[in-house]
């Protein structure tokens, strides 16, 4: 009788309150590494282009953004609207002098659907919008050689796209795809302030996309890149990039591989600690979407932790 009228409430009590002190630690947990993915830097945004350098060891690159795309296509569902990407997160980590990791995707993605064609895959129940977490990338970054008066930089990133969306919410194609970039990168002009005038970088690399609706099937893709940062003064600098890839097969590409492209131009100001961004976008392909706007933030967080030697 005492067991059941005392002791075991008791137990009960203390393992209730265990079981809250630890679900409020993970919860704790949680919300900060959210905070500190929002806070996350795209390859010096606004720009897709990645260039050779690379984050000092033992710091932080922070970026967050938001894009809004006209007419985004989605050929495998048979979307198409108005995209919203809330949350643009890309976190830089320098591990040595020459080596960094980038883990960069989106936080949310909304659509607002003006068409709906046919679609390859079931989806769920979609009518005037629909919504999903974005893809996410985790990469490493590697500087090769140093740039000299008569040779570019060169560096080497690897990298895979996790599958983190839901394809029957007709956004994302919730599959791995896997690349391989090689990065030159070289400076002109006057220096301002140990800043020279001009960067211009570009990429050229090796996807691998499997097709989402055959077996056994994918379609290793052209990458490409090239960007410039133009610097007006120590505060504004003009950026503008060509990004994209290329169907490397005959005729028609495999439904979800097809080539996109855009032109982005823009401007990055520095203030208060941190550089914020803007651009234009204009789609150079058909399934690319027709026109956007991107706005970001960036923050480089000085030398926080000591790699390991």
């Amino acid at each position: 009788m005492y067991l059941k009228t005392f002791i075991l409430p008791s137990f009960a009590s203390v393992v209730q309150r265990v079981y809250d002190v630890r679900m409020k630690r993970i919860f704790f947990i949680t919300i900060s590494l959210v905070i500190c993915s929002i806070f996350a830097i795209a390859q010096q945004r606004p720009l897709l282009t990645d260039d050779v350098d690379i984050t000092p060891s033992g710091s932080i690159n922070f970026s967050i953004g938001v894009d809004f795309f006209q007419n985004a296509k989605f050929p495998v569902s048979g979307l198409k609207g108005e995209l919203t990407r809330v949350g643009v997160i890309n976190t830089r980590v320098g591990l040595s002098p020459n080596v960094e990791l980038q883990v960069e995707g989106s936080l949310q993605n909304f659509l607002a659907v003006s068409s709906q064609g046919n679609s390859a895959i079931p989806l769920s129940n979609i009518t005037n919008s629909s919504s999903d977490v974005g893809d996410f990338t985790v990469s490493t970054k590697i500087k090769l050689l140093n740039e000299t008066k008569s040779r570019p930089a060169v560096g080497f990133k690897l990298g895979f796209q996790i599958p983190t969306t839901n394809q029957a919410r007709g956004i994302g194609l919730n599959q791995i795809n896997i690349f391989g970039n090689v990065l030159l990168q070289k400076r002109f002009g006057k220096k301002q302030k140990g800043d020279p005038a001009v960067n211009i970088f570009g990429n050229l690399g090796l996807g691998i996309f499997p097709a989402p609706t055959r077996t056994f099937t994918q379609n290793d893709m052209l990458l490409y890149g090239l960007a410039g940062i133009f610097r007006l003064n120590q505060r504004i600098n003009v950026v503008s990039e060509i990004n994209g890839r290329q169907n490397t097969r005959k005729g028609a590409a495999i439904l979800g591989t097809e080539s996109l492209s855009q032109f982005r131009i823009g401007t990055q100001i520095k203030a208060s600690g941190l550089r914020f961004d803007t651009a234009a976008v204009i789609g150079l392909t058909k399934n690319s979407p027709k026109s956007g706007v991107i706005f970001g933030v960036t923050y480089q967080s000085p030398n926080i932790f000591k790699p390991a030697q």
